[in-house]
C-alpha cells in the first residue's frame, strides 16, 4: 500500500474516504486509533493508504475534487 493523505483534519479524512469509496477505490486508514496513546490532543497524522494498483486512480481522484495541495509525496 501506498501512502496517499496524511492528516491530523478529521473533516479531510472524512471527505478522502468518501471519494474512494464512492470511486471502489480500495484503502485503508494507519494510525486512526493512535489517540488512544496520544491522549486524544490530535497532534499525530492519520494516513490514508491506496493500493498500488489504483495509486494512480486516486491520486487522479483527489486532484478532481481539488485536494491536490493534500497529497504526499510520490
Amino acid at each position: 500500500m501506498i501512502e496517499l493523505v496524511r492528516t491530523n483534519d478529521l473533516v479531510l479524512i472524512s471527505f478522502v474516504e468518501s471519494v474512494l469509496t464512492q470511486a471502489g477505490v480500495r484503502f485503508f486508514v494507519a494510525d486512526n486509533h493512535m489517540s488512544a496513546v496520544e491522549g486524544s490532543l490530535g497532534f499525530l497524522p492519520r494516513r490514508i493508504l491506496v493500493d498500488s494498483d489504483q495509486h494512480a486512480q486516486a491520486r487522479q481522484l483527489m486532484h478532481e475534487v481539488g485536494l491536490s495541495r493534500e497529497l504526499s509525496d510520490e
